[in-house]
């Protein structure tokens, strides 16, 4: 998970306190998004107090007045409880909600309709910066966020794009049924166009190859035929499918292979390829080796 800047992270405290009133927010776990907003709060706390006292003046015996400060804004005066106090206000007035923005980006996509628990989140933050009544302690909390970041992730591209994957569980079934078909471990198939007579790869051989890349609806991404230049690449340095099919071709083979969507890019979205999505290559092994 990547770190987040203490600037962005006090934009949501700010945005926090307007809403709860309360500069300690307590925490309230009722699912896997108040979790992760929990998690995240707490696990960007280090060296924060280091950041207050040195780079703000800040003393931490008014930390509570420090966080109250996010609401206003304005600049700090001499008096150390005020300075606490204004310092959270001008960081408050400095920065914007990009912060929430950006982790909603992460878990939820292009979905607006879905937030992080900003209560939740500032309680985790809280207390991960006092050290007191954390549920979990910083390193926990990092290992958490991202554990219940990839769940939350994954579950919001599932609902998105769900349909992709039915389809080409659908499509791979009537494929399997066609004559000369043949299956691979993992579910991959592939029909013969043209057999070759050379070396079959390892998964570390060097190989070179041309070959065409087409989603399941027929349209086309990637092509090096259209490039009019093979690729050289290592066997096990592309998708799983990919390694599967090229670890079982001889030299001079020319295959349609079918990839389940687990042995593709799973969940992740790749230019024109959408999450879930089973895809079709053509794939002309050339040779072994840099030649």
């Amino acid at each position: 998970m990547k770190k987040l800047t203490f600037a962005a992270l006090w934009a949501v405290a700010a945005a926090t306190f307007v809403s709860c009133g309360n500069s300690t927010p307590k925490a309230d776990l009722k699912n896997d998004v108040d979790t992760v907003s929990y998690a995240i709060g707490m696990a960007q706390t280090q060296g924060l107090k280091d950041y207050l006292v040195r780079g703000l003046g800040v003393d931490t015996a008014y930390m509570d007045e420090f966080f109250k400060g996010l609401n206003e804004g304005a600049n700090a005066g001499d008096d150390k409880k005020k300075a606490a106090y204004y310092a959270g206000i001008q960081i408050g007035q400095q920065i914007s909600n990009q912060m929430v923005k950006g982790i909603n980006h992460e878990l939820f996509g292009s979905d607006s309709t879905k937030t992080i628990s900003l209560k939740n989140f500032m309680a985790g933050f809280i207390s991960g910066t006092t050290g007191k009544n954390g549920l979990m302690t910083v390193e926990q909390a990092q290992r958490v966020a991202q554990l219940k970041m990839q769940a939350i992730r994954s579950k919001a591209v599932e609902e998105q794009y769900g349909a992709n994957k039915k389809a080409g569980e659908k499509y791979l079934a009537e494929y399997a049924k066609k004559a000369g078909v043949k299956k691979l471990d993992g579910g991959v198939l592939y029909r013969v166009i043209k057999e070759g007579k050379g070396e079959i790869p390892t998964d570390t051989s060097t190989v070179r190859v041309h070959y065409e890349g087409k989603t399941i609806d027929g349209k086309v991404f990637d092509s090096s035929y259209e490039r009019k230049e093979p690729v050289t690449l290592r066997a096990n340095q592309v998708i799983p499918g990919w390694t599967t099919a090229l670890t079982h071709m001889p030299a001079g083979s020319v295959w349609e292979v079918v990839i389940p969507q687990n042995l593709a890019y799973g969940d992740r979205e790749q230019r024109d390829i959408k999450p879930f999505s089973a895809l079709i290559f053509k794939i002309e092994l050339i040779g072994l080796g840099n030649k």
